[in-house]
């Protein structure tokens, strides 16, 4: 009769703690998530975070006479071009701040 009683609620038991261990598995998936959303949000400059930020191309002018701004979400030491009156220009970004709130690419084509 003892035997009949644990071999009958020894399935109960092991169901019981098998769905004890998915929840508290899935809480702790759950509150990670969310501490890495949390220190993203209060750290923009994370690695896992990519902020669009304003560049000025010193040294070329729109039609207009304006200086020429591009905007990318690539990090500082990406080298781009940019197609002006005088062909293509390349340029690296960097995190230089300038005084209008951009950050300056600098002109690689015109130190060779």
């Amino acid at each position: 009769m003892l035997t009949d009683l644990i071999t009958g609620s020894l399935a109960e038991l092991l169901g019981g703690l098998a769905v004890i261990l998915l929840l508290a598995v899935a809480e702790r998936a759950r509150r990670q998530r969310q501490a890495v959303r949390r220190s993203a949000a209060a750290n923009p400059e994370s690695p896992g975070v990519t902020r669009a930020r304003t560049y000025t191309l010193p040294g070329t002018l729109a039609p207009d006479g304006h200086p020429i701004r591009i905007v990318s979400t690539r990090p500082a030491g990406t080298l781009i071009y940019h197609r002006g009156l005088f062909g293509r220009e390349d340029f690296e970004l960097t995190d230089a701040m300038l005084s209008d709130g951009t950050y300056a690419a600098e002109p690689l084509s015109r130190y060779r």
